[in-house]
């Protein structure tokens, strides 16, 4: 397992959010920063629940940007078949913004990060004093895994969707690159002036 700081965080974002992303960093919907025009494409009554949740350390989960530790989650699978009344997303239109745990630290930003997803009663908060062990603390097993239901493991979903949550903005400088679905996605991308060597095609990221 690498260490800590070479571990990659995905964030899912519509690709109409990138220039925005390229000018101002990653931003919360609360900073003076935000995007005015931002295209959400989340379930909004878990992001109402989220806003609501407080964490152990008194502060809400809704004054975080959370990221995954991993691509293809069962949120993204919700967004591409415009589940739980979510409109439906093409793979085409939805991008991946990559940072990293060292990334994040040397944006001097505070974080939490969990072993599952962040509303579970079930799932174990940390702090910046455990980040050293992030590696260990975490399954990365269960969050790689290309599917989620095993009724030999009912906790698999919980444990994938472990998240990185932090809190504030971060920089462009933050921002590794961007992984997409196709030549057609890459190719916009490009168009809003990112070079070639930051965007990434996979389409196994998505469903």
């Amino acid at each position: 397992m690498a260490k800590s700081g070479k571990i990659y965080l995905y964030r899912m974002t519509h690709i109409e959010n990138v220039p925005h992303l390229l000018a101002h960093g990653i931003t919360h919907r609360a900073s003076t920063r935000a995007n005015a025009n931002y295209v959400s494409i989340g379930d909004s009554s878990l992001i109402s629940t989220r806003n609501d949740f407080l964490l152990d350390n008194g502060r809400r989960l809704g004054d975080y940007i959370p990221f995954y530790f991993g691509t293809r989650m069962p949120m993204l699978y919700v967004i591409q078949k415009g589940f739980n009344d979510v409109p439906a997303q093409s793979a085409e239109q939805i991008v991946y913004c990559v940072s990293s745990v060292g990334k994040v630290r040397e944006a001097d930003v505070d974080f939490v990060f969990t072993d599952g997803h962040a509303v579970d009663t079930f799932s174990t908060q940390y702090t910046e004093q455990d980040v050293e062990q992030l590696p260990e603390l975490l399954d990365f097993k269960a969050i790689k895994a290309k599917y989620w239901k095993d009724d030999n493991d009912l906790d698999l979903k919980r444990r994938k969707e472990a998240e990185f949550l932090v809190l504030g903005d971060l920089p462009v400088t933050a921002i590794l690159g961007f992984i997409v679905y196709n030549e057609a996605a890459k190719t916009r991308l490009k168009a809003m002036g990112l070079p070639d060597q930051q965007i990434h095609i996979d389409d196994k990221a998505y469903f």
